[in-house]
């Protein structure tokens, strides 16, 4: 861990990528572990755009439980550690994959989101934004004022990700000299490809994770453990270095 922090303190421009795993400490469950929702939602009936197209009320049930969770959740040492990092101006930018808002309530700035928020939602006829406090969950699918089916700004399979979300990822992989990988089993694109692209181009990478990933073969540091541990620990060490 301490080569692992003087090479993040010796950097010019560090990055995270962060997945479920950071969150999981939060009280989120994964979406895919035993207790996520695609144990208990048919991924194909639940998860894709054109099934909420077809029946919102019926997927607006398994959001509206999302939420639930999600409304509970608090930061954790791991994204309260990253955002000191980028205080003292160490870490230039969060590419996740979550959609939780936890690394905004944990102060962090530079956040990028690839799969959306669920804070933020959208009438799919007339577009009037809404945020997630505006929302009555009592009648599913919620309604827009003209009618038409609410959606909450979330990336569903099948969808599009954000175009600028996908284009400002790319920029910071292809600009940092240092990648910390936290949380994720790097196993869907686009966000897969990130670490592979930042090791090409000749960055360290840093790999923090529960367990082995798609990606901790080109790992040059492979720190194992939770998050919430593990970032903590490596910032001491950031700050104790001379």
């Amino acid at each position: 861990m301490k080569e692992a922090a003087k090479r993040i303190k010796e950097a010019k421009f560090v990055i995270a990528l962060t997945g479920a795993g950071i969150s999981t400490e939060s009280g989120i469950p994964d979406f895919r572990s035993k207790n996520g929702l695609w144990s208990k939602y048919d991924i194909n009936e639940y998860g894709y755009l054109d099934s909420f197209m077809r029946n919102p009320g019926k997927v607006w049930k398994m959001i509206a439980e999302m939420i639930s969770n999600f409304s509970h959740a608090k930061p954790n040492a791991a994204h309260y550690a990253m955002t000191e990092m980028e205080k003292m101006s160490i870490l230039k930018g969060i590419i996740t994959q979550n959609i939780d808002n936890l690394h905004q309530e944990a102060g962090s700035k530079n956040v990028i989101e690839l799969h959306g928020n669920y804070h933020s939602l959208t009438c799919m006829k007339c577009g009037r934004k809404y945020s997630i406090d505006e929302i009555e969950l009592s009648n599913l699918p919620p309604l827009c004022s003209c009618n038409g089916v609410i959606k909450p700004d979330i990336v569903f399979f099948g969808e599009t990700l954000p175009r600028n979300a996908v284009i400002k990822a790319f920029d910071l992989t292809n600009r940092c000299d240092v990648m910390l990988v936290v949380g994720t089993s790097c196993a869907v694109s686009p966000a897969a490809e990130l670490p592979l692209i930042a090791k090409q181009n000749g960055a360290t990478i840093i790999e923090i994770n529960m367990e082995e990933s798609m990606i901790s073969h080109i790992a040059d540091y492979r720190l194992r453990g939770k998050a919430g541990e593990i970032l903590p620990r490596l910032l001491n060490e950031i700050k104790n270095l001379p």
